[in-house]
């Protein structure tokens, strides 16, 4: 069974910066290809980045582009998410979620994934 745990949110000013970690239970981690999301109060979930699964490939909604970055460590089953330059419009709940996949492919579609975490709550207040 393939379960996914965040950690590192939290509260910060804006202009502040935060790193996000998933860790990823199971045997088949360097297969999956990852992606983080959000869902602030009353709205869709979002694709926020995602890369392959060798970490080669990368995409990026526009609101995040060169202020976030999608990193992974497939020893460590570890997929990350560096937030700099936070704003107050990226308050919301962040998942990682994961699929397994071929080489060189990356997801932006929530419904593409199969595997979810519980979310970890990122505050940015101005």
């Amino acid at each position: 069974q393939v379960q996914l745990v965040e950690s590192g949110g939290g509260w910060v000013q804006a202009g502040g910066s935060l790193r996000l970690s998933c860790s990823v239970s199971g045997s088949f981690f360097s297969r999956y290809s990852m992606g983080w999301f959000r869902q602030a109060p009353g709205k869709e979930r979002e694709f926020v980045a995602g890369l392959s699964r060798s970490g080669g490939s990368t995409s990026y909604d526009d609101s995040v582009k060169g202020r976030f970055g999608i990193s992974r460590d497939n020893d460590k089953k570890m997929v990350f998410l560096q937030m700099n330059n936070l704003k107050p419009e990226d308050t919301a709940v962040y998942y990682c979620a994961g699929k397994s996949a071929i080489m060189g492919l990356v997801f932006t579609t929530a419904a593409d994934y199969v595997y979810w975490g519980q979310g970890t709550q990122v505050t940015v207040s101005s």
